[in-house]
C-alpha cells in the first residue's frame, strides 16, 4: 500500500513539473513571437525561428514576410536550427555576424586602441586603424558605447589617475603617468575626476564632507548623502543602521554628517524622486566607479522609463558583447538606485535577475513604471 501511494506521488509530481515546463516555454514563445513581429534586432542572436513551409531559419529582425505563426518554430541557436533540417535564410543571413556584432567588435578594437595609448588617439586615427570614415566611426561608437570615443578616453584617464593615485609616489607622478602633460590641465579636472582634490583621494577621502539624511517610503529605508560635487548615494535596505554602515565603508576617510536640515529638504526631493520616478532628478550627480562602470551606467541611463534591456543587450551596447557577467557586476556596484535606473536590466527572457536592494523592490519599481 506505502508503495503504491509513493509510485502515485511521484507521478502526480512529475505531471505537475512537466505542465509547469510546458508553461514556462508557451510564455518563452509567445516572447519570441512578439519579437519576431516587432522584428526586434535586440534580440538577435537570442534565438532563432524557423518556417516549415520555407524550409529556412531567420534572424528575429529578419526584413521579409511575416509569416504564419502555426508555421513557426524557435531554436535557441543555429545549430539546433541546422539539426532540425532548416538552412540559413539568405536574406538576413544568420549563419554569419550580424552587422551589429561587426560594429561592436569594431568599437571594442577601438577601445583596446584607446586604452594601449599614452595619450588619448585623435578621431581620424582611430577612424583609420579600424578602417572606417571619421564620421561614420563617430556614429557607431557613440551607438555601441554610449559615450564618444573622447569620452570613453576621459574616463579611461579617469581611472588610470585613481589607480596611479593610489600607488605612486607622489601626485606629480600619478599625473603624468595617467597621460596628462602638464600639473596644469590635471588640476583643472581633478574634481570631476576624483569627486575631491588628490591629495584628499590619496588620504581615502580624509577632510572630505559628506552629508546624508536617512527616510522611509514604500521601498523601505532610503539613505541620500551627497558630498560637494552632488548627490554620491542613494541607498534601499530594511535597516537604517545597515544603509549608515555601508555610507561608512564607502568614504572610510571622509567626515559624514547628518541631521543638516537644509540637506534633508534635498534628501526629501530625492526620496520624492524615489516614490515616483517620472518626475526625474534635477539635481548634480557624483558618479564614481572604473571607466568601464561608467560605460555601463551611462548605457543604463539610456533606456526609457518604463522600458528594459537585457544584461546582454548592455553588453552589446557598450561594445563587449561577451562582457555580459561584467555588466551585471557593474550594475550591482551601482550607488545611486532609480538615478542609474540598474533595476531596467533583466535576464534575455525578460525573467527578473538580483537586484543589488532586492528583487522585491526591483519588480516594484517596473510595475510601477510601467502604470505610469
Amino acid at each position: 500500500m506505502t508503495r503504491t501511494l509513493a509510485k502515485s506521488h511521484r507521478a502526480k509530481s512529475h505531471r505537475a513539473e512537466s505542465h509547469s515546463a510546458e508553461s514556462d516555454r508557451a510564455e518563452a514563445d509567445d516572447r519570441h513571437w512578439a519579437a519576431v513581429v516587432a522584428k526586434d534586432r535586440s534580440f538577435d542572436g537570442g534565438f532563432y525561428y524557423s518556417v516549415a513551409t520555407t524550409g529556412v531559419y531567420c534572424r528575429p529582425s529578419c526584413a521579409a514576410r511575416l509569416p504564419k505563426r502555426a508555421n513557426v518554430r524557435f531554436h535557441a541557436t543555429r545549430t539546433d536550427a541546422e539539426a532540425a533540417g532548416f538552412r540559413a535564410c539568405k536574406r538576413c543571413k544568420p549563419d554569419q555576424p550580424a552587422l551589429s556584432e561587426h560594429y561592436a567588435a569594431k568599437v571594442a578594437e577601438a577601445c583596446r586602441l584607446i586604452e594601449a595609448a599614452e595619450e588619448a588617439p585623435k578621431l581620424e586615427e582611430l577612424a583609420e586603424a579600424i578602417g572606417l570614415s571619421p564620421y561614420h566611426f563617430h556614429r557607431i561608437f557613440k551607438a555601441v558605447a554610449g559615450v564618444t570615443p573622447k569620452a570613453y578616453a576621459v574616463a579611461h584617464r579617469q581611472k588610470r589617475v585613481r589607480d596611479t593615485l593610489e600607488r605612486s609616489t607622489t601626485v606629480t607622478e600619478a599625473i603624468y603617468e595617467a597621460g596628462f602633460n602638464s600639473n596644469g590641465r590635471f588640476y583643472a579636472s581633478s574634481a570631476q575626476v576624483l569627486g575631491m582634490t588628490p591629495t584628499q583621494f590619496r588620504a581615502g577621502g580624509a577632510n572630505q564632507t559628506v552629508r546624508f539624511a536617512i527616510g522611509e517610503c514604500s521601498l523601505g529605508s532610503v539613505l541620500v548623502a551627497a558630498s560637494e560635487k552632488g548627490v554620491c548615494a542613494i541607498l534601499l535596505g530594511d535597516e537604517p543602521d545597515a544603509l549608515l554602515r555601508d555610507l561608512q565603508d564607502r568614504f572610510a576617510s571622509a567626515q559624514l554628517i547628518g541631521g543638516d536640515p537644509e540637506f534633508e529638504r534635498l534628501a526629501a526631493q530625492v526620496i520624492g524622486f524615489v516614490e515616483a520616478p517620472a518626475t526625474g532628478l534635477d539635481l548634480p550627480l557624483d558618479v564614481r566607479g572604473t571607466a568601464f562602470q561608467h560605460r555601463v551606467w551611462t548605457a543604463l541611463r539610456d533606456i526609457p522609463f518604463g522600458s528594459t534591456a537585457s544584461y546582454a543587450e548592455i553588453a552589446k551596447r557598450i561594445g563587449r558583447p561577451k562582457a555580459v557577467r561584467a555588466v551585471a557586476q557593474a550594475c550591482g556596484a551601482n550607488a545611486l538606485a532609480v538615478a542609474i535606473p540598474c533595476h531596467r536590466v533583466v535576464r534575455n527572457d525578460g525573467g527578473l535577475s538580483g537586484y543589488r536592494w532586492g528583487v522585491k523592490r526591483k519588480r516594484t519599481l517596473l510595475d510601477r513604471e510601467a502604470k505610469s
